[in-house]
Formats: C-alpha cells, sequence, structure tokens
C-alpha cells in the first residue's frame, strides 16, 4: 500500500540519488540499458535475451513469494531510475498497477502479452486467468519475443543482438522442453496427477498430458483451509493418487498434512513463482524446468 510515509520515503531517497541516477540511461558511463523485471523468472528470461547489451534486475529476490509481494521505497526509486519495466500480467503481481502509478515516464511491457490464457475455475478468482502461463515453455517462447520486441523499441541500435540473443535462447528452451516432456511421459497413465498447494501448473500440466489436482487456485490469504485439505484428501483417495508436491515459496505444512491422511508420498518442492539462489537447483529458468521433471519422475518412479 502507497502510504504517505512510504511516499515520503521515496522523496527523500531520490533527493539523495546522484543526478546521473535520475537522468537514466543517457548519463550511464557504460550505455547500457537498465532493465527492471517484477520478478526473477522474467529477469533470467530478460537477461537472456538482453545480453551485454543491457543489465536486468528483479524487484523481488530469489525465493520470494510474487503475488502479494510489498514493494520499497528503494524498489520504486529502482524503477524510477530504469530504462523499461517488464511484468507478467495476467492479474498476478497484485501490487504492482498501484506501484507502477507511482513511476513517471518510464515505459513498461507484459511479457505474457498474446498468451492464451487457461482460466481459474473456483474459489474467489473463478473466472480470471490463471497468471503462470511460464510453466509451459511454448509461453516461454513468447515471453521471450515480447521481451525482444521491447528492447528493440527501446533501444534500436542493438537489434540486431537483441535477435540474435532471442534466437539462441528460444533454441535452448525447445532443446530443454523435448527432454521434460519424454521423461514425464514415463509415468504409467493411471497415475498421471500433479497434485500441488497452488494450482500454478495448469499449463504445464496441460502441455505434458498430466492431471491436475490443489488446495488453493492462486496463493491468497484464504491458504490450507479445512475445506481445501478435505477436499484434496477426498480426491486423492477416490482416485488412489500416490504422490503429492508443495512449491519453494511456501510452507509444505498442508501438504505434508494432506500426505499424512492419506499415504501419499511427499514428493518434494517444486519451483513455479521463484527462481533459487545461484547455488540452488533452479538458478535459472531453464534449470527450473528440468529441477521439476526430475523431482516429478523421482518420485512417481522412485528407485527399487
Amino acid at each position: 500500500m502507497m502510504t504517505p510515509r512510504f511516499l515520503f520515503a521515496v522523496s527523500s531517497l531520490l533527493l539523495l540519488l546522484p543526478a546521473c541516477d535520475r537522468d537514466g540511461a543517457s548519463a550511464r558511463a557504460d550505455g547500457r540499458k537498465r532493465i527492471l523485471t517484477t520478478f526473477t523468472i522474467i529477469r533470467d528470461i530478460a537477461q537472456n535475451v538482453a545480453g551485454d547489451a543491457a543489465v536486468v534486475e528483479s524487484i523481488t529476490k530469489p525465493g520470494a513469494e510474487i503475488h502479494d509481494y510489498e514493494p520499497t521505497p528503494l524498489d520504486l526509486v529502482k524503477a524510477q531510475d530504469a530504462d523499461l519495466v517488464l511484468w507478467n500480467g495476467l492479474g498476478l503481481e497484485r501490487w504492482f498497477e498501484k506501484f507502477l502509478q507511482q513511476v513517471s515516464g518510464v515505459p513498461s511491457a507484459v511479457v505474457s502479452e498474446g498468451v492464451e490464457p487457461m482460466g481459474i475455475s473456483e474459489g474467489p478468482y473463478n473466472g480470471r486467468p490463471n497468471p503462470h502461463a511460464w510453466m509451459s515453455p511454448a509461453n516461454a517462447i513468447r515471453y521471450v519475443e515480447n521481451i525482444r520486441a521491447a528492447l528493440v523499441k527501446l533501444d534500436p541500435a542493438n537489434e540486431a543482438a537483441y535477435n540474435a540473443n532471442a534466437a539462441a535462447y528460444t533454441v535452448k528452451l525447445k532443446a530443454v522442453d523435448e527432454p521434460v516432456r519424454r521423461r514425464l511421459e514415463g509415468i504409467p497413465s493411471v497415475q498421471r496427477w500433479l497434485v500441488s498447494c497452488e494450482g500454478a501448473f495448469s499449463y504445464l500440466a496441460r502441455d505434458y498430458g498430466l492431471k491436475e489436482l490443489y488446495l488453493w487456485p492462486v496463493n491468497a490469504d484464504q491458504e490450507g483451509t479445512p475445506q481445501q485439505v478435505q477436499k484434496v484428501v477426498d480426491a486423492i483417495r477416490r482416485d488412489r493418487i500416490p504422490v503429492v508436491f508443495s512449491e519453494s515459496t511456501i510452507s509444505d505444512k498442508a501438504m505434508r498434512q494432506v500426505a499424512g491422511e492419506t499415504g501419499a508420498r511427499f514428493g518434494g518442492v517444486l519451483y513455479v513463482d521463484s527462481l533459487t539462489e545461484p547455488d540452488g537447483p533452479a538458478p535459472t529458468y531453464l534449470k527450473l524446468l528440468e529441477a521439476n521433471a526430475e523431482t516429478i519422475m523421482k518420485a512417481f518412479l522412485p528407485p527399487p
């Protein structure tokens, strides 16, 4: 929430910044554009497209919850000092539109533009788009194109570099997608359920032929209620689902409760809303896809 105290703090920080920082890219010694993203996955994709022509930073840090993030005055200063702000859209960053209203003269781009959204079919977000479109590698290719177009518009002098980087990264995305697809297709059809806390894997489940079950549709205030837990417990018992998972940015308490009540195995942690630190299992978007596939496969097909 943008309180008067928040805005006063921002004004004070702006006054403390050197004039060269407030003047934007034209005054930067190295001439590179400065790109700000709302979360780490967009940052990683954007840096791959930008290459050496721009510096890309994320507002939220590795491991952070992104839906209801509370921006700091320094975040707003960074946004005001950026040349371009990239955000997901589809209702993901519920804090961001109000945040962006406080930023003057900095262009922004929605990286999910052109994606065909899947709908949320229950809870308070019924009828709204599922915002986790990047969990489909095919959609991630759309993100790459949107980021490329935004960078070219901002910095046409480096168009050739952005085009080449986007093409090279798209090849890498396709190269990761096919092995992941083959691995997940090895799960027996009767067991092809992906049970998670948040309904963040709809796009991945659709792409790889998995059925989805979750405790709540979107990370919000009502997480792990008795009704949500009972719904999933009943479904696991009915369909004899063998494995359940949690996500890295939230507590696994509710899902471990489900596992305890049903006898299903707790298969581990999946990554969706945030990358890890560089020494973690998912420091890049490509590694995130690979790590999730590995965790799912090991859970469904444990070694003898």
